[in-house]
C-alpha cells in the first residue's frame, strides 16, 4: 500500500485531502498537535473509506519536529510515497503589535519544519526512484501582505521554494506541486482572529481541485475562477486591498 502523509490533516483542506487520497485506496498518515482531533478524524478516515489510517500527534511549531516526526515515522517502517506539507498558521496585526514569540512560531510552522520534511523525503523519493510532494501556499503568495505581513511572506517563501525543488527534483522523475488557495471555510480564520469572507470557498472544493491538478503534476494549482484572475490586478491595488481588508476584520474582532 502506498502511503501520503498529510500535516494538519485532521480537518479542512488537510482532512478533504486526506479523503480523496484515502478514496483512491492511499493508506493516509495524518499530523496534527491534537489528540482529540486525530482520533476523530482518524476514525472517521477508516469508518467511510476502509482505508489504513496512521496518526501522530506532533506540535510542528518548534525547531527539530521535523526531524523528530520522521524519525516517528521511520522507526514505524512506513514508506511514505506522497507528502503533504499542509499544517500552517496565519497571524493579523501590524508588525509592531504581534506578539515576538507567535511570529518565531509562524517561521518555524511554515517554513522551516516544511523545508526539513521535504528535505528528509525528497531524498528518500530520489532513492526509491519515485515519489509526489505538494506544499500548500496561498495565494497571498503573490503579493506583499500588510496587517498580515509575516503570513503572506512565508507563503511566498514556500512559493519560490518548492517551485525551485520542483526544477531540481524533475530530473530525478520526483514531482513537486504548490498549492495556492484563497480564502477558504476553514478553521484558520478563527485561529487567526478574523472572519470568514463572504466569498469563500468550501475545503471540499478546494481539496478536490488541487486534488485533480496534483495527480495531473501542474506546477502552481490555484482553485476558483476569481483567485486566478486576482493575479491580473496590479499589485500595488492588491496590497491596498489586502491591508483594508485584514485591518478591518482584526477591529471588527476587537469590536
Amino acid at each position: 500500500m502506498k502511503y501520503v502523509l498529510i500535516t494538519g490533516g485532521t480537518s479542512g483542506i488537510g482532512f478533504e485531502l486526506a479523503k480523496n487520497f484515502a478514496r483512491d485506496d492511499y493508506g493516509v498518515v495524518i499530523v496534527s498537535g491534537s489528540s482529540e482531533k486525530l482520533k476523530k478524524a482518524k476514525a472517521k478516515l477508516e469508518n467511510q473509506f476502509k482505508t489504513t489510517v496512521f496518526i501522530y500527534q506532533q506540535d510542528l511549531g518548534y525547531i527539530g519536529a521535523a526531524i523528530q516526526l520522521y524519525s516517528r515515522i521511520k522507526e514505524d517502517n512506513l514508506n511514505i510515497s506522497i507528502l503533504v506539507n499542509n499544517a500552517g498558521i496565519g497571524l493579523v496585526g501590524s508588525t509592531d503589535k504581534i506578539d515576538l514569540k507567535q511570529d518565531e512560531r509562524l517561521m518555524i510552522l511554515n517554513t522551516i519544519n516544511l523545508v526539513e520534511l521535504c528535505k528528509l523525503y525528497i531524498s528518500d523519493m530520489y532513492r526509491q526512484g519515485n515519489g509526489k510532494i505538494l506544499n500548500v501556499s496561498s495565494i497571498g503568495a503573490f503579493q506583499p501582505g500588510p496587517y498580515t505581513s509575516t503570513y503572506f511572506a512565508s507563503k511566498a517563501f514556500v512559493l519560490s521554494y518548492s517551485r525551485a525543488i520542483r526544477y531540481e527534483a524533475k530530473e530525478k522523475g520526483i514531482q513537486v506541486c504548490t498549492l495556492c488557495p484563497g480564502a477558504t471555510k476553514t478553521n484558520f480564520f478563527v485561529r487567526e482572529g478574523t472572519k470568514i469572507p463572504r466569498n469563500a470557498m468550501t475545503a471540499e472544493e478546494v481539496a478536490g481541485y488541487a486534488y485533480r491538478r496534483f495527480m495531473k503534476n501542474k506546477e502552481i494549482i490555484v482553485p476558483g475562477f476569481a483567485n486566478r484572475i486576482k493575479n491580473w490586478i496590479p499589485v500595488k491595488l492588491r496590497m491596498m486591498f489586502v491591508a483594508k481588508l485584514k485591518k478591518d476584520m482584526k477591529q471588527q474582532n476587537i469590536n
